[in-house]
């Protein structure tokens, strides 16, 4: 049996950078990954999709570039194959960056391999017995494959597949209206493919407020994306070229489906019941306000815990656990405001709370909207869909919520997330001074708007 001072098992955006931390306090810590140092951001998520996206709005800006006067002979073709490869290295660059860095640490021994509990102190991984007083879970998620009519005879894409693809397809089907879902609806159509996109509930990103789900909707239909939501019967069949899918009010004639239905934990086959670690209903592990399980000395960290699947919520995690484990601090995740982005174009910047949730907690609520067409710089780039959305409490005059759906919304958010961190109030924030000609400037124009309801 190997000691270690702490194990690490899985390489995503909160373990790796705990055990590095560990490592710089004299530590020794083994780490544990089944597959790829980098988790989901790295290998199948952010890093290779965002620059799916950046290939896929400079061919969107080339098709349309008459429009500012700028004129490109004949047609824009996509090579899916310089796509593909252009994605692939920024994620082998990242993972590579990763490998190095944890190879030149004395006192890091990374394992690779599938780790699984034989009680809460020892692991087992490639036939090896590790122990330590301190076990940290950063296992991630997947994707899930919902039980639906014919989906085990056809090939389908996942999140993860898809964004190895080096074809086009004829007609993306995508089987899911949430975030995923919609940024590669969009990314596909803008490459070139037929796509619909096909959900079960009443509206697009069911975690928004309507007017920000029908906004959604307005852009991606303007681009040519059939939707369908509502849909209650969903089942699938092989066709002569390619895959037919039937729902109770369409009949798509497909040649890819992608199914992006959510993501569930990767803890069903790591031995949690020989630890005694609970779990809730859809797998989660259960956390305590500082990442603690209910058995002392283990840890869940990241997508695995159920409180943020996102890669920056992973990485506080990590700077929860570090801080309050070597640093003497009491940092709690009950403090953290979410905020995360959909980053179809124009993106959409989220923080704090919606306007129905605002409405839900009794408060007494102001709001104010502006649309992106009355923003300058917007118009000056030609880009004007979507609106910027701010919820306040009237009594303590802090900002509860905002939406930035609009050009660089995932960037000018944090204008109100900084805000919102720092406990400004919104007069205070509406009285700074901004630069012109940007997107940002508005923000204390549309605080200035807030009107009670």
């Amino acid at each position: 049996m190997k000691s270690f001072d702490a194990i690490v098992i899985g390489g995503g955006q909160a373990g790796p950078f705990l055990a590095a931390r560990m490592v710089e306090k004299g530590m020794k810590v083994a780490l544990i990954e089944r597959k790829f140092l980098g988790g989901t951001c790295v290998n199948a998520g952010c890093m290779p999709t965002k620059t799916l996206v950046a290939s896929a709005r400079a061919a969107y800006v080339a098709r349309n570039s008459a429009v500012y006067g700028v004129n490109i002979p004949g047609e824009i073709a996509i090579d899916m194959k310089v796509v593909r490869a252009r994605a692939e290295t920024v994620t082998m660059n990242a993972r590579n960056g990763l490998i190095g860095w944890f190879a030149g640490m004395d006192g890091m021994t990374v394992i690779y391999g599938h780790a699984r509990f034989e009680d809460p102190k020892t692991v087992s991984v490639n036939g090896e017995t590790l122990t330590a007083p301190r076990i940290f879970l950063n296992v991630g998620a997947r994707p899930v494959i919902p039980d639906l009519p014919g989906i085990n005879d056809i090939d389908y894409l996942t999140s993860t597949s898809i964004i190895h693809l080096d074809t086009l397809p004829r007609h993306l089907a995508v089987i899911g209206g949430s975030y995923i879902g919609l940024e590669f609806a969009q990314m596909y159509r803008r490459f070139g493919a037929e796509v619909s996109v096909i959900e079960h509930g009443p509206k697009l990103a069911s975690r928004e407020d309507e007017d920000i789900s029908d906004a959604i909707a307005d852009v991606l239909r303007s681009e040519g994306i059939d939707i369908h939501t509502g849909v209650s019967d969903i089942a699938f069949a092989r066709s002569s070229d390619g895959i037919t899918v039937a729902t109770d009010s369409a009949r798509i004639d497909a040649s890819h489906v992608l199914i992006a239905t959510g993501r569930k934990p990767n803890t069903d086959d790591l031995g949690l019941d020989a630890a005694g670690v609970i779990t809730d209903k859809h797998g989660y592990i259960t956390v305590d306000d500082t990442l603690a399980t209910n058995v002392e000395g283990i840890w869940a960290l990241g997508d695995c815990n159920g409180h943020g699947a996102f890669t920056h919520t992973s990485y506080n995690d990590f700077e929860i656990a570090a801080a309050n484990l070597l640093d003497g601090a009491d940092r709690k995740v009950s403090s953290r405001i979410l905020a995360y982005a959909l980053y179809i174009d124009p993106p959409l910047g989220r923080v704090g709370m919606t306007e129905k949730q605002a409405r839900a907690s009794g408060r007494k609520i102001m709001i104010s909207t502006r649309p992106m067409s009355r923003v300058g710089r917007a118009n000056e780039r030609g880009e004007t869909k979507g609106f910027m959305k701010v919820i306040a409490d009237a009594e303590t005059k802090k900002i509860l919520g905002a939406a930035i759906l609009g050009i660089e919304g995932d960037e000018v958010i944090h204008g109100i997330i900084d805000a919102m961190n720092a406990g400004t109030t919104y007069p205070a924030l509406q009285w700074s001074v901004p630069i012109h000609p940007t997107v940002s400037e508005l923000i204390p124009t549309v605080l200035g708007d807030l009107k009670p309801v």
